[in-house]
C-alpha cells in the first residue's frame, strides 16, 4: 500500500467504476485519503440502478456492496452536481490534487437508415433509462398500443428489452420499476417482438445465461429458423474455440421447432438480417431488412434478398458510445477520452497532468460490471505513482464545498440519499412490490432527499 501525505481526490461518476476507483484510492493509500465522488444524479450506482435490468435482482445486489465504500469515512458523495455547469474542469483542478473521471457511456450509437427519426424509432438507451426508473426519462412515452416490435441487436441489453416487452406486468410487479411504468406495461398490447442480428449466432455478443433466460419466460414462446443456424466456416471454428458461442448455439436450437400457439406472446429471434429502412409517414409502420451473407473474414455481404417485418416499433440496440466531456481531449472514432493506462494524454499524445478515467470512457463498452474493479484499480496506481512521484505539487487551493456553497448548489449529500433510499422502500411497503420501487421524477426525487 502506497503511503503519502493526506491526499485529495475527485471522482466524477458515482457507478460501479466510478466507486471501484474510490475503493481503491482508499485501499492503495491504506485510506489515508479524501475522496469525494460527484455525479449529476440525485443517486448513486450508476448503470447498476439504472442499466441492469430490473429482474436481475442477484447483478443489482453489486449495489450493497458499493454501499460500503460510500460509507467508508473517507469518501462523501455529493450528488446533483453536474461538470460543466456546477462545476468545470479547472476547478476542479483547483480542489483536488487529482481528479478521475468515470462517467461511462452514455448514448446508443445509430443504425443510420432511412426513416430513424421518425416516431416510433427509439434507442435502447431510452427505453432502458424508462423502464429502469432514470429520471431523464420519466417523461417519455412509448407506444405500447401496436402489436409488433423489432428490436435490432444481439447483445445483452437487447435480450434484456425482448424480456421486459415480453413479460407480463404481474410478473414484473415484485421489482423496482417505476409505478408508471408497471402500468403502461399492464396495458401494452404486443404480441410478437423480433431480435433481429445482422450477422451469425456465432457472432451474438449476449451471453449464453441471458439467452437462456428468455426460455424461461412463462408469457411467451420463443422461435429460431433452423436455416439460420447453418454454419459457415468462420462460426464452426467459433463455437469450436468458444465455449459461450457453444453455449448460445446449443440454447437456440432447442428453439427451431415449430411454435405451439399457446401462449399469448412471441419471439421470434432472427440473424443473417440488415436493418436497410424504417418505413412510414408519419410513425414508424414497417422495417425493410436484407438478407446477408459470411464474406469470410467476420464481415457480411448484402444479398439483394429484402423482406418488410410489418412493426409499430424499432429499438435500435447496437451499442453505446461515451460523450466528450467538457475541455476534456477525446476520440470520436473510438468515442473514449485517448489515455495509457488510465492517464489522460492530448492529440499529441503528452500526458495531461493529474487528470485520469476509469470505465468505459477509458476503455469503451466492454466487459461486466466486476470488469471496472482491476480496471479502476490499474488507473489507481499510476495516479498514485504521479503524484509520489511530485512530492513538491501545490496543496489544493480551493474546497469543494466552498465553491458549490457560493453558488447555491443545494448538492445531496449521502445521509440525503439515504431519505430517497428509504422513501422508495417505504413506498413499496405500500404497494405490497417487493423491497423498492423506484420514484419517478426529479422533482420526486429532490423532495424524498431533502423531506420536510
Amino acid at each position: 500500500m502506497a503511503r503519502m501525505a493526506d491526499i485529495r481526490v475527485a471522482v466524477v461518476g458515482a457507478g460501479p467504476a466510478g466507486l471501484y476507483a474510490a475503493e481503491a484510492l482508499i485501499a492503495q493509500t491504506d485510506g489515508n485519503v479524501q475522496v469525494d465522488v460527484l455525479d449529476r444524479l440525485p443517486s448513486p450506482y450508476g448503470l447498476v440502478r439504472y442499466g441492469v435490468a430490473p429482474d436481475h435482482t442477484s447483478i443489482k445486489s453489486i449495489a450493497r456492496y458499493l454501499q460500503r465504500v460510500l460509507e467508508h469515512p473517507a469518501v462523501r458523495f455529493f450528488g446533483c452536481v453536474e461538470l460543466g455547469s456546477d462545476v468545470t474542469r479547472r476547478e476542479l483542478l483547483d480542489c483536488y490534487d487529482a481528479v478521475v473521471y468515470c462517467t461511462g457511456a452514455a448514448v446508443d450509437r445509430r443504425l443510420g437508415v432511412p426513416g430513424e427519426d421518425l416516431p416510433g424509432s427509439v434507442a435502447a438507451t431510452d427505453f432502458v433509462n424508462w423502464y429502469c426508473g432514470h429520471p431523464d426519462a420519466a417523461e417519455h412515452d412509448f407506444d405500447l398500443s401496436v402489436e409488433e416490435v423489432a428490436v435490432i441487436g444481439v447483445g445483452n441489453v437487447a435480450v434484456d428489452v425482448v424480456r421486459i416487452l415480453a413479460k407480463s406486468a404481474e410478473e414484473l410487479r415484485d421489482t423496482d420499476i417505476p409505478e408508471h411504468v408497471i402500468e403502461a406495461l399492464a396495458g401494452s398490447r404486443v404480441r410478437r417482438v423480433h431480435l433481429i442480428g445482422r450477422r451469425g449466432p456465432a457472432q451474438a455478443k449476449f451471453t449464453t445465461k441471458e439467452v437462456r433466460e428468455l426460455g424461461e419466460l412463462a408469457n411467451a414462446e420463443i422461435h429460431v429458423r433452423p436455416q439460420d443456424l447453418e454454419s459457415d466456416p468462420a462460426s464452426a471454428e467459433a463455437a469450436e474455440r468458444d465455449r459461450r458461442v457453444r453455449g448460445n448455439l446449443a440454447a437456440l436450437r432447442a428453439w427451431t421447432g415449430p411454435p405451439a400457439g399457446d401462449r399469448p406472446r412471441r419471439i421470434d429471434v432472427r440473424f443473417w438480417l440488415a436493418p436497410v429502412e424504417i418505413l412510414g409517414t408519419r410513425r414508424v409502420e414497417g422495417l425493410r431488412l436484407e438478407r446477408t451473407a459470411p464474406q469470410g473474414d467476420g464481415r457480411v455481404r448484402g444479398t439483394g434478398e429484402f423482406e418488410t417485418l410489418p412493426v409499430g416499433m424499432v429499438v435500435r440496440s447496437v451499442g453505446y458510445q461515451s460523450v466528450p466531456l467538457p475541455g476534456l481531449p477525446f476520440d470520436e472514432r473510438s468515442h473514449v477520452v485517448p489515455n495509457e493506462g488510465g492517464r489522460i494524454v492530448d492529440a499529441s499524445g503528452r500526458r495531461v497532468p493529474r487528470e485520469y478515467v476509469a470505465g468505459w470512457i477509458k476503455r469503451g463498452p466492454t466487459g461486466v460490471v466486476g470488469t471496472n474493479k482491476s480496471d479502476a484499480a490499474e488507473t489507481v496506481a499510476n495516479l498514485l505513482a504521479d503524484l509520489t512521484a511530485d512530492p513538491d505539487r501545490p496543496p489544493p487551493r480551493r474546497r469543494i464545498e466552498d465553491l458549490l456553497e457560493s453558488r447555491a448548489c443545494r448538492v445531496v449529500t449521502y445521509a440525503d440519499w439515504l431519505n430517497l433510499d428509504a422513501a422508495e422502500r417505504d413506498l413499496a411497503r405500500r404497494l405490497n412490490r417487493g423491497e423498492r420501487v423506484k420514484l419517478g421524477g426529479w422533482e420526486a426525487m429532490r423532495a424524498a432527499c431533502h423531506p420536510r
